[in-house]
């Protein structure tokens, strides 16, 4: 019997045991950290603008065709999208649990590239946008002016530049947006009376600008094939993009046969404000911006926002006077809360335990072998965790809880029975005692944890969402019995 193995080699059965103990407990630093399991299926987000379009123009000349193509997408569950007064159009494609996130974010552009020949040709001038989505909100912070010397969009664009990059590159971090952001742009306001008088239409404005704002290269002086005369080559720079209003109010849109010519600024009001003004934020009545933080999947929530939170401290070390950040949510506050009290909770099971176990066995001895067996039980199933990729989370620490007992309760009967056994045959050594226990107990305790794990794993096998809550609470409670 295997039991003989380690009774007649207790240094084997020590260096098992030990060899469990630190595996689990190097798993337990590298398990991702959680309150729920990852339940959340892997989505991928399409969005554009069609600017000036309502709600219903929108859905009828973007939605359809790209909802059209994105039937059939491989392993797509469903798909949700919204269309807003404002232009803005959001599609959101759910995937199978399990399934790739960059893989369905390659098969959904492929289908929104086939697509565009579809779409209005404003909506392909602005472009799409295709990138994998995080729904498990880890914090949201918001960027503040203190003295109220910077307006939101300021801080929207300082934002932009100089913190939402180092954040989204903290590892972890599956995505980091701005809410409410303001983007600087240059505004021009028409004055109809004018372009009609002028026999104009807004489209005259918009392709002269369109024309005469570019970045045009232009060449090179002195490069080959000039003869060898020639000692120098020069690279000719313009002065590209425009980016004073005065720049644009000098545009000129038509040129009149008398030699005078018709201006931007002479049919337009230019002055550089927010693209878009449909959202605001503000922290405590001060101008803010709104920064959501969104977990990677797989990664560890815990040391994560420890993470951006040191990032920002480094970043804000280079704020301007006056702005400042508030990390005004943080979901692993209740995390952390969370697994510290199930860990208690696990602390003083074991401590009860023991002590009953004392209490009832009368031995110290004899209370030392469930002690030791339980905690050698318990680290271990982290590294089991570890390598089928499952968290350290509210549901798997509840399984734990619960194994306590099981364990404890076949490492009492052993114990008893040995005791049972040394007490009626006086003249068996230890070790002899011991063979005999076990030979009559082996089976019994088997059968014992069959029935126990006929219970469980079945469990493991349930589909869907909620078959992976249950599969966490089976795979850990089985693997510590």
């Amino acid at each position: 019997m295997i039991s003989t193995v380690f009774i007649d080699r207790p240094r084997l059965a020590i260096v098992i045991a030990v060899i469990i103990t630190i595996a689990g407990a190097l798993a337990l630093l590298r398990i991702p950290v959680s309150q729920f399991p990852d339940i959340v299926p892997p989505q991928v987000q399409v969005s554009g603008t069609y600017p000036g379009a309502s709600a219903q123009v929108v859905e009828a000349s973007v939605a359809q065709p790209l909802e059209a193509q994105m039937v059939g997408v491989d392993r797509m569950l469903y798909m949700k999208s919204t269309s807003g007064n404002d232009g803005s159009y959001n599609l959101t494609i759910s995937f199978d649990l399990g399934s790739d996130p960059n893989i369905d974010t390659v098969n959904v552009n492929n289908r929104v590239q086939t697509a565009l020949s579809q779409l209005p040709p404003t909506v392909t001038q602005q472009g799409l946008t295709v990138q994998k989505r995080s729904s498990a909100i880890l914090m949201f912070l918001m960027l503040y002016s203190e003295n109220g010397q910077q307006d939101p969009l300021f801080i929207t664009n300082y934002g932009t530049i100089n913190v939402l990059d180092e954040i989204s590159r903290t590892p972890g971090v599956g995505q980091a947006s701005l809410f409410g952001k303001l983007k600087y742009s240059m505004r021009i306001w028409f004055d109809t009376q004018r372009l009609i008088s002028l026999n104009l239409a807004p489209s005259d404005i918009i392709s002269a600008i369109q024309a005469q704002n570019v970045q045009a290269p232009i060449g090179r002086i002195g490069a080959r094939p000039i003869g060898d005369d020639q000692q120098f080559q020069l690279n000719l720079q313009t002065q590209g993009r425009l980016t004073k209003p005065e720049d644009f109010g000098n545009i000129v849109v038509r040129a009149n046969p008398d030699g005078s010519t018709l201006r931007v600024r002479d049919v337009a009001r230019v002055e550089m404000g927010a693209q878009n003004e449909d959202a605001s934020s503000r922290l405590s009545g001060k101008p803010a911006v709104a920064i959501g933080v969104y977990l990677a999947p797989g990664a560890n929530a815990v040391q994560t926002s420890a993470r951006v939170a040191a990032t920002l401290a480094k970043v804000a070390q280079r704020f301007p006077e006056g702005l400042r950040y508030q990390i005004v949510y943080d979901s692993t506050d209740f995390v952390k809360d969370t697994i510290g009290e199930v860990f208690r909770t696990i602390m003083q099971g074991f401590g009860l335990v023991v002590l009953v176990v004392f209490i009832f066995l009368g031995s110290v001895r004899a209370t030392i072998i469930p002690a030791v067996a339980v905690p050698v039980s318990l680290i271990g199933t982290f590294a089991i965790l570890l390598a089928v990729g499952f968290s350290a989370n509210t549901v798997s620490l509840l399984a734990l809880v619960l194994a306590i007992g099981v364990v404890v309760d076949d490492a009492i009967v052993v114990v008893e029975n040995v005791e049972r056994v040394m007490g009626e045959e006086p003249h068996l050594s230890p070790a002899e005692a011991t063979k005999k226990a076990m030979r009559q107990i082996t089976g019994p305790v088997i059968a014992i944890s069959l029935v126990l794990l006929s219970v469980f794993v079945p469990i493991a096998f349930i589909p869907s969402v909620s078959g992976q809550l249950f599969r966490q609470f089976a795979v850990t409670i089985s693997v510590a019995m």
